[in-house]
């Protein structure tokens, strides 16, 4: 997959992040922790990956070791912000973050987030 089908891809599944969250009732005003997923097997390439999302403005998590059904091993790491479940913002940091990825050759696994109770007024 190119990397305007993975931008394209990314987008659908913001839109259904973001209708399922308030779907179920999260509160559409409050600010959100956002992880966006970061996945290689080359653990140098995953650093250089999470010191440019360092400098792009993000949170970053410690890489961890995992080991896959297949026994082999892969690296993982967060970027993290807070902000607004906002369309245009979400966009714009997937597709930079889709873009850090290429350049770097590791996985950009998506993001998440949790579920937010509405204030009561």
């Amino acid at each position: 997959m190119n990397k305007e089908q993975l931008i394209a891809e990314q987008q659908m599944e913001t839109r259904e992040i973001v209708q399922a969250l308030l779907d179920d009732g999260s509160d559409p005003q409050a600010n959100y922790n956002i992880e966006h997923h970061f996945a290689a097997s080359d653990f140098d390439a995953l650093e250089k990956a999470a010191v440019d999302a360092f400098k792009a403005g993000f949170a970053v998590d410690d890489a961890e070791e995992l080991e896959l059904d297949d026994g082999s091993i892969a690296y993982c790491f967060s970027a993290m912000a807070e902000h607004p479940l906002d369309l245009e913002r979400l966009d714009k940091d997937c597709e930079s973050l889709i873009e850090l990825a290429n350049k770097h050759k590791v996985l950009y696994d998506g993001w998440g987030t949790h579920f937010v109770e509405p204030s009561k007024q």
